[in-house]
């Protein structure tokens, strides 16, 4: 007789109905379907995961650019924080100087000067001899004239004072990074047609009244036109200003997107351990590539300058300077990434992870058990640490997770200093649960 199909005795009323138990075979198919089930679930978490990680991936590097192009725009301080240093960049102020020499000098008539005098010399009856070297006075006078000018608008330039009032300026017509992003408008940087403009008229006003003062009148004359410098050429400006209005419309809801798909692929994944290290790394990936296309479009800028409207050194600082800010915050979401699948990896069975795993927990037990020998007791707080260890690392790891969000600006340096504080929580904590009794979180020696 079968025993799977043998009947249940009789229930509590007495029926006599036996009650119906699976057959092997039964049970045998049973456990198939479930099987099958469990499989055709786990593709459908993979797939889903999957798609997940590479809308991440693909949005991951528009993130970080919407999170710059709205920050720069949105907070005045950070713009002016941005673009004060250009105003102290050596070739960025020697540019500025030839510019502004250049058109002081064109507008000194020296030829006039020099013809006046040697007019002067001959109807005075002086010798044709010196009437002649009055009249070849014109080029060593030009100099004169030249290094006078230079001299004036260096020390507008490179003083303090100018530092102060092209900070200023900048605050106050922080309207016109808005206006140069939309390509609407007027201000300090203008689009206009094809090309993105600096205009230093209040630079031209400041050199045009101390050369005044300096007993250069004619330099009243300067003209007001050509007062800009142009930093970007392109045919695809219309282009760049209308993805730059995307990215600062998307600017503030990217990023918080992009993180949410990042952690719905780690959560639909069948490993979430596997799938948050391969993010992480898909991510710093995205990373080095954000920041190989910075350098391309640094190559293409200095290209598209030409020489004669600004010098390549200036070009590439203006360009360094502008990005310096996003190249920051890609290098530290690179280092982020790094750390994130390394920590992921340590936790993961592979023989290197359980090697390093191993020399911590015997130099955490090592130290503890030293300190119990030397009499420091922990009592009940270090019982609950040796009963709760996932809990306490995974507390320390949610609290440097939780700093870096809240820091303003994070930096490689911010990264380190909150990796190490984690660490070395870990180890005190480690530490502390190790100097417990034995029987809570330590076996015998």
């Amino acid at each position: 007789m079968n025993p799977a199909a043998t009947p249940d005795p009789p229930d509590s009323g007495g029926s006599g109905n036996p009650k119906y138990v699976i057959t092997a075979e039964e049970r045998a198919e049973y456990e198939r379907l479930r099987r099958h089930t469990a499989v055709r679930h786990r593709r459908i978490r993979l797939a889903s995961s999957s798609v997940l990680l590479l809308l991440t991936l693909l949005l991951a590097p528009l993130a970080v650019v919407a999170a710059w192009v709205q920050d720069t725009v949105s907070d005045t301080d950070r713009y002016v924080e941005t673009v004060a240093p250009l105003a102290s960049e050596p070739p960025v102020q020697e540019a500025v100087i030839n510019r502004l020499t250049d058109r002081v000098v064109e507008n000194v008539d020296v030829a006039a000067v020099t013809d006046s005098l040697a007019e002067a010399l001959q109807d005075a009856g002086t010798s044709p001899r010196v009437v002649e070297g009055a009249e070849s006075l014109e080029v060593p006078l030009r100099n004169a004239v030249r290094t006078v000018v230079d001299r004036t608008v260096s020390g507008v330039i490179t003083s303090d004072a100018f530092q102060h009032a092209w900070e200023g300026a900048n605050r106050r017509s922080h309207a016109a990074v808005v206006t140069m992003l939309t390509g609407d408008g007027t201000g300090a940087v203008r689009a206009e047609g094809d090309t993105v403009q600096l205009h230093v008229g209040e630079v031209v006003d400041q050199v045009r009244e101390r050369l005044v003062d300096a007993g250069f009148e004619k330099a009243a004359a300067i003209p007001d036109t050509d007062r800009t410098i142009t930093l970007f050429q392109g045919e695809e400006l219309s282009k760049a200003q209308d993805t730059m209005r995307l990215l600062d419309v998307l600017g503030m809801w990217l990023p918080v997107l992009t993180v949410v798909l990042a952690a719905l692929a780690v959560w639909t994944a069948p490993a979430h351990r596997v799938m948050l290290m391969i993010t992480a790394t898909g991510t710093g990936v995205m990373m080095m590539g954000l920041l190989l296309v910075l350098a391309v479009v640094r190559r293409v800028y200095l290209d598209s300058v030409p020489p004669a409207a600004l010098p390549p050194d200036a070009a590439a600082a203006i360009y360094d300077t502008f990005v310096r800010f996003l190249r920051d915050s890609t290098r530290t979401l690179l280092i982020v990434s790094v750390i994130t699948a390394l920590v992921a990896y340590l936790y993961g069975p592979g023989r290197p992870a359980r090697v390093v795993r191993t020399t911590a927990r015997r130099g955490t037990t090592a130290t503890g058990r030293a300190l119990r020998r030397a009499g420091v007791r922990t009592g009940s707080t270090g019982h609950r640490l040796a009963d709760h260890q996932a809990w306490t690392t995974g507390g320390a790891f949610a609290a440097g997770a939780l700093a870096l969000v809240l820091w303003n600006h994070p930096t490689v340096g911010a990264v380190a200093l909150v990796v190490g504080i984690v660490l070395a929580v870990l180890a005190v904590l480690a530490v502390l649960s190790a100097t417990a009794p034995r029987g809570h979180g330590e076996s015998g020696p």
